[in-house]
């Protein structure tokens, strides 16, 4: 599957996995082809791109999912409730995070072979209960590569899970605001951290740890975060850990501002900004666990042929299997082959293609070819 922004759909494309709302419901189901009607609703809905399914992509296998489809639907519902009822009656619901945080962890620890494939689609409006979600399932993993005990991770996951409830006090029109804040605006979007604190420190059934990710996710390794400037090891390890969790998930989703960041663009951002924003012994534990080509992936190779990632490498996360598809001048091969970059060290992946590069390379229907694989 690819992932293709609203801007390049087109009737008679094949929706390629499920689209669903945070009620569980679908929206569009996989296998339909798209026409005017639905890529209107998606826009109408806050959808800001679909996984695509085509022809050049009918021999690659879906990669396995970290965590199950009905894990992250019933956990990004229970997030919607835990906020909607802190909303309406200013309490919350911690058997229903502990359940879903558990759930996180046992399926999580269940697959530690598995790198993460971002394929995440969510509507604008509902980006705060999948990002919740998202997150603490890049903390867990983060936590488990730095040797965190069961409990530590419970804890973790609890605080990176809620890390946002003090959105609640936040209005929806500044949360989803398409344009620059004004600097009293982002004064208000600042304040969710302390009203998180406040909130989570109220309950005594939740750890003060799991309050303080609400207080600290936004400080820096480098003093210049917020609330308090807190720097490196003045700002507790879960909070750390959570702080980089927060940022890589934010940078690969759509928002209402811009496209969502290829994972390649979003990992080099982050390596730029480790040592300054996040810790490095951190930023690189996440790292080891995600693929920074997703299967499905264009990629031009250092020869200037074109290819698809079709699998990756749990060792060598940056050299995945790549099938070539066009020469160097972008011709359709009649032959493909199929390249591991880990054992094939003639070549290496130069750059991703533009949304914009692939749409063109991939029109029309390219008839099915013999497949040989270079070991």
């Amino acid at each position: 599957m690819r992932r293709v922004s609203l801007e390049y759909l087109e009737p008679g494309m094949k929706v390629g996995r499920t689209i669903y709302n945070t009620d569980g419901r679908p929206l569009l189901v996989s296998g339909m082809v798209l026409n005017d009607s639905y890529i209107q609703r998606l826009r109408d809905y806050g959808i800001g791109s679909v996984l695509i399914k085509d022809d050049m992509y009918d021999e690659i296998e879906e990669p396995p999912d970290l965590i199950s489809e009905q894990t992250r639907l019933e956990s990004v519902k229970t997030v919607k409730e835990v906020f909607r009822n802190f909303e309406n009656k200013k309490r919350i619901d911690l058997k229903g995070v502990q359940k879903t945080v558990n759930n996180l962890i046992d399926e999580v620890l269940s697959n530690r072979e598995i790198l993460v494939n971002f394929a995440d689609i969510r509507s604008y409006d509902d980006y705060t209960f999948s990002h919740s979600v998202q997150v603490c399932v890049l903390s867990i993993i983060t936590g488990i590569a730095m040797g965190l005990d069961q409990l530590k991770l419970k804890e973790l996951g609890t605080g990176a899970l809620i890390h946002d409830i003090g959105k609640t006090r936040l209005g929806k029109e500044l949360l989803n605001k398409p344009g620059d804040l004004s600097p009293q605006e982002y004064d208000e979007i600042k304040r969710h951290s302390e009203y998180g604190f406040e909130i989570l420190r109220a309950n005594r059934e939740i750890s003060l740890l799991s309050a303080h990710i609400a207080f600290q996710h936004h400080e820096r390794w480098d003093g210049q975060g917020y609330p308090r400037g807190l720097r490196q090891q003045e700002i507790h390890l879960y909070s750390r850990i959570v702080t980089v969790a927060d940022v890589f998930d934010a940078l690969v989703a759509d928002r209402p501002y811009r496209k969502a960041y290829s994972t390649n663009q979003a990992i080099s951002l982050m390596r730029r900004m480790s040592g300054s924003q996040f810790e490095p012994i951190i930023l690189e534990a996440l790292l080891t666990n995600i693929a920074e080509y997703p299967i499905g992936s264009v990629v031009a190779l250092s020869s200037g042929e074109i290819g698809v990632v079709v699998d990756t490498n749990r060792e060598m996360p940056t050299l995945p299997v790549v099938r070539v598809l066009f020469n160097k001048r972008w011709k359709p091969l009649s032959v493909v082959r199929e390249i591991d970059l880990i054992k094939d060290g003639s070549a290496h992946i130069s750059r991703i293609l533009t949304e914009e590069e692939v749409s063109q390379l991939f029109k029309g229907m390219l008839p099915s070819r013999q497949i040989a694989t270079s070991s």
